[in-house]
This record gives C-alpha cells, structure tokens and sequence, in this order.
C-alpha cells in the first residue's frame, strides 16, 4: 500500500505534512525516474494561489534545475490546463501544486506525464520507494528556466475549440446568464477569458486568491453560496469548481445543486443522441448514486464502476476506447478532449448543452432521480486499523443484512484527508437516518470523533 500518494497525488498539510524536505526528495525521485539518461527533459508547473505554493515551488524548481530538468513556471492555472499544456508544448512531465477541494493550509503534489495523464499506480510505489530509500539523484548539467507563455490564453483556447468541435460551433448562448464561482483557486483567470467569448451574459464571483481564501465558503465545496447567488440576480445556471478546478457542480435556477452523477446523465444522453457514446458505456465509481445506474438501466447504457479517484475512471476509459465517466463529486472526463477531469471544460459542454434544447436547467436535470443518501466522516489516526476493526465490521455487516428493499453502505478510507467515510444510499432517508445513527454510537462508544 502507498504511504504518500492518495487518490489524487501527494497531499497534506503545508510545512507539517508536506515540508520542503519531502519535496527535495519527491524532486530527486522524479529526476531518477524521468531522467536517468540525464536527456535534461522539461516539466511545467502549475499552482492553485495557496500561500504555501510558493515555499514547494521555488524548492522544486530549485531541485529539478539543479537535477539537469528546464521548468515552466505556468503560475496560477487549473489542474487540467497542466494536463493539457503538458502535451501540447511536447513537455516531458506536468506538476499542479494543489491541494484541490481541501482548505488552505493543505497543498499537495500531483504529476502528469508527456501525455498529460496521471502517474500510474506503479510509478507512484516507485516514487516512494525512492523517496523512503533516501536515493539521491546527482546531476553534472543544470536545467534552464523556460521562456514564459500565455498559457491562460492557450489552454483557454484549447477548452472553446473543444467546444466548437462538440457542437459543431452552431450553438448561440446569447440568451443565458451565467453565474460562475471561481473559488478564489486555479481557474480565477482562465474563467474570465473563456466566458468573454461565449456571447452570454456572466458574472463571475470568488476570482481574488489571496493565498488563504481558497475554497473559504466558496466554490464546489460551499454550493450554497452560488445557488443565492443564483436565485437573487434569476440566472439560468451556476457553475462552481474547486480550488484547481478539476471538478465542477452546478446550480439550476431554482438554486438546487447538480452533481457529478446528474452531469454525466445529461452529457451522456446528449452523446448518445449524437451516437457519439462510445460503446453506449459511461464510467463511474463505486460512489456514484444509485439513481444514475437506474438512469443508465432505463436507457439501455452500461454502467462501469471503477475506485474512487478520476485517474482511475480515466484508465478504465483509455484502456477500453471509451468517451465519458467521471464521479458524482464533479470530476467529469470527456476523453476526446481531455486526460484528467476538466471543471471548464465540462462546464462549456453543459452550456452547450442547455443553450441548444430551449428549456431550464431544472428540466434537463429531471433525467434522472437522486436517492437519498447520508454521509459520515469519521477523523481517524490509522485509516487501516479502522477498516480491520471487528466491531465495525460486524455491524457494518448487520446494517446491511437489515437492509430490505434498494439500499447499499459504503465505507472507505479518503484518498485525500485522516478520514474514514461512509456512504448510505437508498429508497427512504428514515431508513437511512437510523442506520447512520447506529453507526455514529458505535464510533462514539469506541472514543472515535464524527465530522
């Protein structure tokens, strides 16, 4: 099992977790790997404006320079522009400084290779074992800072040319009124050019990183705020990200708040209107609401469950030729356009959508019914102990031999934080509402604290 890398790279909190010794080594590590033939390869960063990025940047860049690796310094830019720019300049490596939905004091590390594709699984362990080896890479060259680009304007450019090549460029967005909430993170400058060339009207909020007001009652993880937003100024949709901008929710104009599972239901009917579903197949995770199964049964689309985590969703994708999955929490991966999940992208591709059937967002979204589901977060200093733990599992296990009728109970330690989580989905939230007081009695009996 890794011991750094989580669902979505290497992440902690800044100077205790992940301190600038750590990111000397992880730099060393990628050197050794990526540039053993000492070729002198070149990375693009990326960062999402946390304070913290500052004291990992100038290590890392100070380290891979040092190692004989040029860096591009692309400044503050959403995850899959990095994803993106990776291979449209013909890099060898893409590194986002971010870390993602969390608050400010946490950052993290996630790399992408020439291809703009997560780091397998393999090449994480590697890293690692590097890294707790204390090997040192040793360089006689030193790289180059690389000559600065308009990366907003490039990758910008790439996400509306993905959108004139999905709707064939005859959709008019005149009519819309967009609010978009930019989380005060990574997608702060790409939204204002994207949106300026849309043709509808916008209105942008959350867009002034200060470097500790990422994801600070604001973007995906604070949905609330936008959907006031949204119903006191009667727009037709609101767009939110998180911090790095690789997922997006959205809002209706009524001000409920639209997941990952609804998004790919309406991009996925759209596609196969279009008989552009590859394989009439979309790709979720073991996460994903039961009310989107049910939605793919009763359309004859199969549904593929996948972990938890966008790079997994997306191996199962590249390696079957498939074009959309994603996760209800709002990665969403279009793999025509993009290799990781796109917040920008996506939100455009709904826009499209939207703009082009004449009615409200609230309509389009009745395509499928959401079960009800309750969440519990339970703070754990050993997310293994806790899974292995007997009376957990037995009344796990008691829970769901109770259940009677459409239900299912999943835990899960987070790919991302010290929390174990557990999902309880299904027909009726009474049913559901007991069962996860049950639980909370038991982790409380057992000393454990409920969040």
């Amino acid at each position: 099992m890794k011991k750094l890398f989580g669902t979505d790279g290497i992440r902690g909190i800044a100077y205790r977790d992940i301190t600038k010794e750590l990111v000397i080594k992880v730099a060393s590590a990628i050197a050794y790997i990526f540039n053993r033939e000492n070729k002198g390869i070149k990375v693009i960063i990326g960062n999402d404006g946390r304070e913290s990025a500052n004291m990992i940047l100038s290590t890392l860049k100070e380290e891979l320079l040092s190692c004989g690796i040029s860096v591009l310094d692309a400044g503050l830019i959403p995850t899959p522009g990095i994803s993106y720019l990776v291979k449209y300049y013909n890099y060898d490596l893409g590194i986002m400084i971010s870390a993602s939905h969390n608050p400010h004091e946490y950052n993290g590390i996630k790399i992408f290779d020439k291809e703009g594709y997560k780091l397998s699984d393999d090449v994480e362990s590697n890293i690692e074992d590097l890294i707790f080896d204390n090997i040192k890479y040793s360089s006689t060259k030193r790289g180059i800072i690389l000559d600065s680009r308009d990366v907003i304007k490039e990758y910008g450019n790439h996400l509306l040319d993905s959108l004139n090549k999905y709707n064939n460029n005859n959709v008019n967005y005149n009519n819309l009124n967009i609010g978009i909430d930019a989380s005060n993170g990574a997608s702060s400058k790409v939204c204002e050019y994207i949106f300026s060339k849309l043709g509808s009207k916008y209105h942008i909020i959350n867009n002034a990183p200060n470097g500790t007001n990422i994801n600070n009652n604001c973007g995906s993880t604070h949905p609330e705020v936008l959907s006031s937003y949204v119903i006191n100024n009667k727009l037709d949709i609101g767009i939110a990200y998180d911090g790095d901008a690789d997922r997006v929710v959205f809002i209706d104009e009524l001000g409920n708040i639209i997941n990952g599972d609804y998004t790919l239901a309406i991009i996925s009917n759209d596609l196969k209107n279009k008989n552009r579903l590859n394989k009439n197949t979309i790709v979720g995770t073991i996460l994903s609401n039961l009310g989107l199964l049910e939605y793919c049964k009763n359309n004859d689309i199969e549904f593929i469950t996948t972990n938890v985590g966008d790079k997994y969703v997306l191996e199962y994708l590249r390696d079957n030729n498939l074009s959309l999955g994603g996760e209800e929490a709002g990665h969403i991966i279009l793999k025509e356009y993009c290799n990781t999940g796109d917040g920008p992208l996506t939100s455009l591709i709904m826009l499209s959508i939207l703009a082009s059937t004449n009615t409200t967002f609230s309509n389009l979204t009745n395509i499928m019914h959401k079960y009800p589901e309750v969440h519990i977060n339970i703070k754990v200093n050993n997310k293994n102990d806790f899974a292995t733990s007997n009376i957990i599992e037995d009344s796990i296990k008691e829970i769901k031999n109770n259940f009677n009728g459409n239900y299912r109970l999943v835990v899960r330690p987070s790919g991302t934080e010290p929390l174990v989580r557990i999902v309880l989905e299904g027909e009726e939230l009474k049913v559901l509402e007991e069962s996860s007081n049950k639980i909370k009695s038991i982790i409380k009996n057992l000393n454990m604290e409920v969040v």
